[in-house]
């Protein structure tokens, strides 16, 4: 059986894969039977996968019904989602585009200023169909906002699971590239751990520590709104890069509202970054601190982002963050 893309074939190491991303993206290609529990669920069933080891897997419902398993009550397999035509924006031409940037060049960027652009990731259908999704409460599992928690000005929420097409496949494309990045620079910071070059086995490090709670998040702000710098940590696992893309075109959306990023070396004062962003493009920078090669080695330097003041119109972004929050 092919994927719902028909482009390659589903192995049951993709089909476990969207199980723990809860990828919508499969509803219909297959479903999922526990034997533990005796129900039957579909890819992006918002309960709490199973192991792996009691799960099997089913071409039709009627197969899995055959086998002796009930349909589950949360997520209705049954129904006519489960045949739905994925959304617009999804990701065959998400993993092209991801594809066919140029790595070298944001392996590059990255460790010389501990930020890179990806210009044109998304083009304007996909940042208007994004950025519509926002007042669609459904979609998210929390809604923020800033100056309550003294972070500034404006709001966000962040997606529940399962993951709109377009930003899950974002995630999972975006993730493996960036894993070996990510992995050189713990090396050079002489960390021990090292991260899985497959996202579904991040999230099953997260998951397995208790950090379930996805953490994409679609964040708007308004004439007067602002962010604060900060950095994105919510729990014992962080992954050390994530990306922002503007959904909004800047002197036709909005006035102001710049990408900043903070870099503070021991000892130094502290240096400012502006990242010049049109609609569609990203900007992959790092969560935490980076290494930054010195005279003994490498050395940590700590970073912090953060958007100024919106000066009109309104300004949509959609973050990708691949560590889950407890």
């Amino acid at each position: 059986m092919q994927s719902r893309d028909n482009l390659t074939p589903i192995t049951d190491d993709t089909r476990w894969a969207a199980v723990v991303e809860r990828n919508s993206r499969f509803d219909g290609s297959f479903v999922y039977s526990v034997a533990t529990t005796g129900v039957y669920c579909r890819p992006s069933c918002p309960s709490r996968p199973a192991k792996r080891m009691n799960v099997r897997f089913h071409t039709t419902c009627a197969e899995a019904e055959a086998a002796g398993f009930r349909p589950c009550k949360r997520c209705k397999p049954t129904g006519d989602r489960a045949l739905a035509v994925p959304e617009s924006g999804g990701s065959p031409r998400v993993e092209q585009r991801v594809s066919a940037a140029d790595w070298a060049a944001i392996n590059a960027a990255l460790d010389a200023n501990g930020f890179a652009m990806m210009t044109g990731l998304l083009d304007a259908e996909a940042c208007g169909a994004i950025a519509g999704l926002y007042p669609q409460d459904g979609r998210f599992r929390s809604h923020i906002h800033m100056a309550r928690h003294g972070f500034g000005r404006g709001e966000y929420k962040y997606f529940a699971y399962p993951l709109p097409e377009a930003v899950g496949a974002l995630r999972t494309a975006l993730y493996p590239p960036l894993a070996s990045i990510a992995n050189r620079w713990n090396e050079a910071l002489g960390e021990q751990s090292r991260f899985p070059l497959r996202h579904a086995d991040f999230l099953t490090r997260c998951r397995d520590a208790g950090q379930t709670r996805p953490t994409p998040l679609l964040l708007k702000y308004e004439a007067g709104d602002y962010n604060c710098l900060h950095q994105d940590l919510y729990g014992e696992h962080v992954f050390p890069l994530q990306v922002a893309i503007l959904l909004c075109e800047p002197d036709e959306d909005f006035a102001g509202g710049e990408f900043v990023l903070t870099e503070q070396r021991p000892r130094m004062q502290s240096r400012a970054s502006v990242i010049p962003l049109r609609r569609g493009d990203a900007v992959v920078f790092a969560v935490h601190h980076r290494p930054v090669r010195g005279v003994r080695g490498s050395y940590r330097v700590n970073l912090r982002h953060g958007v100024s003041t919106v000066r009109s119109g309104n300004r949509y972004t959609l973050g990708i963050i691949f560590h889950d929050a407890k």
